[in-house]
C-alpha cells in the first residue's frame, strides 16, 4: 500500500492507496509522527510520496523515509506527462499533481483543472499529455482578508451562503461582491478556455469545491481527490522505473 501526502498552504491531506484504489483519506492541520505511526499500524505501507508547498516537520519526513521507499516531489522527479512549463522549479507541486491526476482520469482528453483553495489555480493539460501552464488568482478567504486588511473600515467577513446580487448592508455587500465576483471569474475563464480549445473537460477540486459545484453555470466534474490521484500516479511511475 502507498502513503500519499499533499501538504498545502492551509491543510495537509493524507491518503492511502491500494494500487489505484483510494481506501483512506484524512485532512489535518499538520503532519505529526504520532499520526503517521497510527497509519503505519493500520496499513501495510511500503511506498510514499509527499508534495509540500510549506515546511514539513523533519521528524515526520525521517519517519516515512525509515519505513518506505520515499519520494519527495520536486522539479527533478520523473513524471508521466510532458511538462513544458518554462520555470518548472517554481511550479506549485499541487498544480502539477492535479493535471497528472486529470490525465489519468481522462486519458487523451484536454482537461482544465480548477483548484479552488487558498489560491485558485487554472491548469490545462492537452490530449497529448502536454502541460504548458495556467493562471493563479486569490481564493475566497484571501479576498475577504484583502478587503479587511487594505481598507480602514471594512470588516472581516466569513464565508456563508448568500443568494443576492444587491447587498443591503456592508457585510452583505462584501459577501455578494466576493462570492459573485469569484463565480463570475471562474465561469468567465472557463468560457475563455472553451474558445481556446474545442473539446474541453473541466475538473474542479480544492477546499471550496462543495461551495462552488452547484453555483457554476458551466458543466464540470467535481473531484476533490484529483491531486492525491495525481501523486499516486507519480509514485507508481517512479516505482516502475
Amino acid at each position: 500500500m502507498k502513503l500519499i501526502i499533499d501538504s498545502g498552504n492551509t491543510f495537509v491531506k493524507t491518503a492511502i492507496f491500494d494500487n489505484k484504489k483510494l481506501i483512506y483519506s484524512q485532512t489535518t492541520e499538520q503532519l505529526s509522527t504520532d499520526f503517521l505511526k497510527n497509519l503505519f499500524h493500520l496499513y501495510k505501507i511500503n511506498a510514499a510520496i509527499i508534495s509540500s508547498v510549506k515546511k514539513v516537520p523533519l521528524a515526520a519526513i525521517n519517519f516515512i523515509k525509515k519505513h518506505t521507499h520515499f519520494i519527495e516531489l520536486s522539479a527533478s522527479t520523473p513524471i508521466p506527462i510532458n511538462n513544458v512549463y518554462k520555470t518548472p522549479e517554481t511550479l506549485g507541486k499541487d498544480r502539477l499533481a492535479g493535471v497528472i491526476g486529470a490525465y489519468y482520469l481522462f486519458p487523451q482528453k484536454t482537461v482544465l483543472v480548477i483548484d479552488a483553495g487558498t489560491c485558485i489555480t487554472y491548469d490545462l493539460i492537452n490530449k497529448k499529455g502536454e502541460y504548458y501552464g495556467g493562471s493563479i488568482s486569490p481564493g475566497l478567504k484571501m479576498r475577504f482578508n484583502a478587503l479587511h486588511t487594505f481598507t480602514q473600515k471594512l470588516p472581516l467577513v466569513s464565508l456563508k451562503n448568500i443568494n443576492t446580487l444587491i447587498g443591503t448592508n456592508t457585510n452583505e455587500s462584501i459577501l455578494t461582491g466576493v462570492i459573485n465576483g469569484y463565480i463570475a471569474e471562474i465561469d468567465g475563464i472557463i468560457e475563455q478556455y472553451k474558445n481556446y480549445t474545442a473539446e474541453l473537460i473541466v475538473v474542479l477540486c480544492g477546499g471550496d469545491t462543495h461551495f462552488l459545484v452547484n453555483r457554476l453555470k458551466n458543466s464540470i466534474f467535481a473531484n476533490p481527490e484529483i491531486v492525491l490521484i495525481g501523486l499516486n500516479e507519480i509514485l507508481d511511475y517512479n516505482e516502475a522505473l
